[in-house]
């Protein structure tokens, strides 16, 4: 990676046996255990700083996902209880990201996802953490997003109705705005800030995944929603990074209230998208 991103590289490693295990998990594969310095969140970083796909860590992170995946496509992110589809929903994007879309496990991944998606077109899990409600018939918009954005690797990308009717579900929450699906997702103050690195469910995530789809580039909500970001980038073109953990003060690349040469690369490839 480039020299001015080691220093951010080397205190993401310095936490790799926070939790007991190396690679930044526990001994009993809890992967995405310790945000912001999960294994997860940790091997995305580095791969945002530059790192190798192909580098022995990476690669290293990459077996640990595979020895969690199941025949049926799915990823048992935590040893005890169900199989999340939003934790599925994580790994996917995650693989993908690092290149392993043609592996035949992602394949069936991708496979299920096409297989399960909820009536709205979206995806959800069966778990009501904040009780039952009206707003809870809808999917989860953050993994719906997610499931997205590991489809946007594949050959399915723009080429498969089913993912247009995931798509048509996010714009239609631009509409609605309010706290939807079992996990209760928003689109308030916090989403409208401009989160780096990516991963939660906010403006500009919502927008470069979407960015990918043909369905949204030239929809009126998604060129709100662009419209919003865009009013956002400093005068000289660059993403100022709104909010982030605060654990992530000493990481120069995202450090909040500052612009970033990362972050703003995703937004080119934005620009880039939509031309």
């Amino acid at each position: 990676m480039d020299a001015k991103h080691q220093p951010d590289a080397d205190i993401i490693l310095s936490h790799r046996h926070d939790l007991g295990a190396d690679y930044w998990t526990t001994p009993d594969k809890r992967l995405i255990k310790g945000s912001p310095f999960s294994c997860m969140d940790s091997a995305s970083m580095l791969f945002e700083l530059g790192m190798e796909a192909t580098d022995p860590i990476l690669m290293a992170v990459a077996d640990l996902f595979f020895s969690v995946w199941r025949k049926d496509g799915r990823f048992k992110l935590y040893p005890n209880g169900g199989i999340l589809p939003c934790h599925t929903a994580y790994a996917a994007s995650f693989m993908c990201r690092l290149g392993y879309v043609g592996d035949e496990r992602i394949q069936a991944t991708l496979q299920y996802f096409l297989s399960t998606p909820y009536s709205d077109g979206g995806w959800r899990c069966n778990k009501f953490s904040f009780g039952r409600g009206p707003e809870t018939e809808y999917s989860n918009p953050l993994p719906t997003l997610n499931v997205l954005n590991a489809f946007r690797y594949s050959s399915f990308l723009n080429d498969e109705p089913s993912l247009d009717k995931a798509v048509e579900f996010l714009l239609c929450h631009w509409t609605i705005k309010t706290p939807i699906g079992p996990c209760q997702y928003g689109m308030g103050t916090r989403f409208m800030q401009i989160e780096y690195p990516m991963g939660d469910y906010n403006l500009f995530t919502y927008v470069y995944v979407l960015s990918f789809y043909d369905k949204a580039k030239k929809d009126e909500r998604f060129l709100e929603a662009f419209a919003a970001l865009k009013n956002k980038i400093s005068p000289d073109g660059m993403i100022i990074v709104e909010r982030n953990s605060p654990k992530l003060s000493k990481l120069a690349f995202c450090k909040k209230n500052h612009p970033s040469e990362l972050a703003t690369k995703h937004y080119k490839q934005i620009l880039k998208n939509l031309k």
